[in-house]
């Protein structure tokens, strides 16, 4: 008896494996019901046409029915699987409908891909009767996002259906097992500190090419080297990367070599972000003090004074700044027990590290928040209040 449940049981697990994974087509196409004789066009379409014509009296607003979105897959060992968008669409038939027009649009680059289905007028002798339509043939992306229209044939002002769609990623397992774009994942490094380089292993493939290159994580990925394209010929080899120095967003970046690849990034140096003192300058001219990180923060910089090493570095009113691009004061005296502290860093991609003293081969480190405090020698604390505005604090 126990054996029996073990069986329904491990049959019930396996048929909701099989049911998880995305269904495969050999030949992408169109299907409709028997009876209904219809064609396919692959058209531009324009779906910000707002031309349309006002329906007959005769037709109801619900001609169309509704709208299923699903994805599926097609295989050609051995280069892997591409991902087909399947649109399902249901219509009550009517007789001044000629068809329906479908159109995909990826909302990353606008482009828009569209299929006409067009039904003879021998089929009208069937109006009434419900109509079940389905593509296979829209080509989309890992990861991508969609809005797909459906509209009559011809476009009947306020008969349309619209719905958004997201394409799996590669942390589907059937997609990540399968689909080329994904593969780039496989790829492993280790870096290699005494050389400056990112040592890359491509393992073996027989998919596409692949590009990986570094780059600096800003609004964009910028470039940091130049890409270098990896042959897809089964052959493992390794790839390296040379950089001039360990940021926190210096990221490595692996695409496939097709059209609207996923790109995937990792970052070896996240969690070090001691590099990013290395940008605070002093000019003696000036007498400005100023810090531009190379790589993006979010939060608040501000002057502290540390009585001795390893003491609590005690803020200094006033010289709170958003860390945004570059911070600079103007005007400052250069004092040993002055240092440069993160301020409130809530949700920062690069936290600082805690405020330190500064190292004696840079130049001596920036004096007080105002005049009160005398130049050019260890001095006591700045005074917390002073009898005029500090305008040494204030940004250029």
């Amino acid at each position: 008896m126990l054996a029996g449940h073990a069986v329904a049981l491990l049959c019930l697990t396996w048929g909701a494996y099989q049911s998880l994974a995305i269904p495969r087509v050999t030949e992408c196409g169109l299907s409709c019901p028997q009876g209904f004789a219809c064609k396919s066009l692959v058209s531009r379409g324009n779906i910000f046409n707002s031309f349309c014509q006002q329906p007959p009296a005769s037709m109801p607003r619900s001609v169309l029915g509704a709208l299923g979105l699903s994805t599926a897959m097609k295989c050609s060992p051995p280069d892997g699987c591409s991902l087909l968008l399947r649109v399902n669409a249901s219509l009550t038939f009517h007789e001044s409908l000629q068809g329906l027009e479908v159109c995909s649009t990826s909302l990353d680059t606008q482009e828009t891909q569209c299929q006409t289905v067009q039904v003879p007028r021998a089929s009208h002798r069937q109006a009434g009767q419900q109509l079940q339509v389905r593509f296979d043939c829209f080509k989309v992306g890992v990861a991508q996002s969609l809005y797909v229209t459906l509209r009559t044939v011809p476009h009947f002002c306020g008969v349309q259906l619209g719905q958004q769609y997201h394409t799996e990623d590669c942390r589907e397992e059937d997609v990540g097992k399968n689909v080329p774009d994904c593969f780039a994942q496989k790829l492993s490094y280790w870096v290699d500190r005494s050389r400056k380089v990112i040592l890359v292993q491509v393992p073996e493939s027989g998919g596409p090419d692949y590009y990986v290159r570094l780059c600096l994580k800003r609004f964009i990925c910028e470039d940091a080297g130049a890409p270098v394209r990896v042959i897809g010929n089964r052959v493992s080899r390794r790839v390296s990367l040379p950089y001039s120095q360990e940021l926190s967003c210096l990221c490595l970046e692996v695409w496939s070599a097709t059209p609207d690849a996923v790109r995937i990034q990792t970052c070896p140096f996240k969690n070090d972000t001691e590099s990013l003192w290395d940008a605070i300058r002093y000019h003696p001219g000036s007498q400005a003090l100023s810090w531009e990180p190379a790589c993006p923060m979010r939060g608040r910089v501000s002057l502290c004074w540390q009585p001795g090493p390893g003491a609590h570095c005690l803020e200094l009113k006033h010289s709170g700044r958003p860390a945004r691009g570059r911070v600079q004061y103007p005007l400052v005296d250069t004092q040993p027990q002055l240092c440069l502290k993160p301020g409130r860093w809530p949700s920062s991609p690069h936290p600082l590290p805690a405020a330190s003293g500064w190292p004696s081969s840079r130049p001596a480190p920036p004096g007080s928040r105002c005049a009160c405090v005398t130049r050019g020698r260890r001095g006591p604390p700045p005074a917390v209040d002073c009898s005029r505005p500090p305008p040494s604090l204030r940004p250029l």
